[in-house]
């Protein structure tokens, strides 16, 4: 069964960062890439980044300049770096690569 199992979420103030992880098989990461996308309460999933199988990086408007993308490889792992979090980045954080999704994780940003 193929999984992909996100972690690092948490509650943290404005201003505040956090690293979220996404560990997966390694065939995916060769074969589609890995995404971020965010839900939101009672909001539509959006995407907030990428990396793709040859490294290209890709980031929503609404996070370019706060948050990293990157990968290591050898640990089958993606990571999301979150700086300078705001309020509006609250939601359910969740990996996907090819037609697999993670289960997600939460991620509050309040004061």
């Amino acid at each position: 069964q193929v999984q992909l199992v996100e972690s690092g979420g948490g509650l943290v103030q404005p201003g505040g960062s956090l690293r979220l992880s996404c560990t997966g098989p390694g065939w995916m990461f060769n074969s589609c890439g890995m995404n971020w996308y965010r839900q939101a309460a009672g909001k539509e999933r959006d995407w907030v980044s990428a990396i793709t199988p040859d490294g290209s990086l890709g980031y929503a408007d609404s996070v370019k300049g706060r948050f990293t993308i990157s990968q290591d490889k050898f640990k089958n792992t993606v990571y999301l770096q979150m700086n300078s979090l705001k309020p509006e980045d609250t939601a359910i954080y969740l990996c996907n690569s090819c037609a697999y999704w993670g289960q997600g994780t939460q991620v509050t940003v309040s004061s």
